[in-house]
């Protein structure tokens, strides 16, 4: 993406951080390495963490604005929610942060302009993955070799780079995960029978000028279509940031953790 189309989900991620400076020492640092792969990533644990036990594992992916090296900006918006007191005993789970880096993308989508100048998101069916998608398979097969992740229990999440990166990722392991979020993503509709089984969650705002609704739209159409569960939520009044909304859901985690794979 083009940097004078990232404006907003910078001004974003910047009001974020000057509004809402949290406490995140809770979340443990770690780096992934292994051969060319390097990914930095913050992870938390449940409260009174017991390694001999099983724990769900939540991945989430950050946006564009949130990419970098220093291992923070990644948890400004979500970071919060698994915080809530109320929620980690409700849910106690392993919670990952990852951090892709300042030039890298999660999804291996391409770019073009329309007649306006904007952004079109041309998506991938195939294809090799970037460099941070490849480390994140790594850190994701990685974190779920530990005996106390419980593999019947994953989950993947993103927003708006981090949510194409979430489709992204199901299409390439769609065995893996029990149920999946993508907020303001988006992806080609011909790779849905890839993780027609998985179910998904999926958000955005209609005002949406970053990322357009319709491509969250035709994939939650395609799920209906082929007669998978599939829930499609849309903001009408939200721009680019309707995962301010989304994290307010009641049911969000709920939704979630409901699921487990067959």
């Amino acid at each position: 993406m083009k940097p004078s189309h990232l404006i907003l989900t910078v001004l974003f991620a910047v009001a974020g951080l000057q509004a809402g400076a949290q406490d995140f020492s809770k979340y443990d640092k770690g780096l992934y390495l292994n051969k060319k792969d390097t990914l930095a990533y913050r992870i938390l644990f449940p409260e009174n963490f017991n390694p001999q036990q099983k724990y769900p594992v939540v991945f989430f992916l950050h946006g564009s604005g949130e990419r970098g090296n220093d291992n923070q900006k990644q948890l400004v918006h979500g970071g919060k929610l698994f915080l809530n007191k109320d929620l980690r005993k409700k849910f106690p789970a392993i919670v990952l942060f990852p951090q892709c880096p300042e030039k890298d993308f999660w999804s291996n989508v391409q770019f073009s302009e329309d007649k306006t100048g904007k952004d079109r998101f041309n998506f991938q069916k195939g294809g090799k993955p970037t460099k941070a998608m490849h480390a994140l398979l790594g850190m994701i097969k990685n974190i779920l070799d530990k005996p106390y992740a419980d593999r019947n229990q994953v989950y993947i999440g993103g927003l708006s780079m981090g949510g194409m990166g979430t489709f992204e990722v199901l299409r390439r392991e769609p065995k893996m995960f029990a149920a999946a979020i993508s907020i303001c993503g988006g992806d080609n509709i011909a790779n849905v029978n890839r993780y027609k089984k998985v179910p998904l969650w999926i958000f955005h705002g209609g005002k949406d000028d970053v990322v357009s609704p319709e491509l969250s739209k035709e994939i939650a159409d395609q799920m209906k279509i082929i007669g998978k569960e599939v829930k499609y939520t849309l903001y009408a009044d939200d721009n680019h940031n309707s995962w301010d909304s989304a994290f307010a859901e009641p049911q969000l985690l709920p939704w979630l953790f409901s699921h487990k794979k067959k």
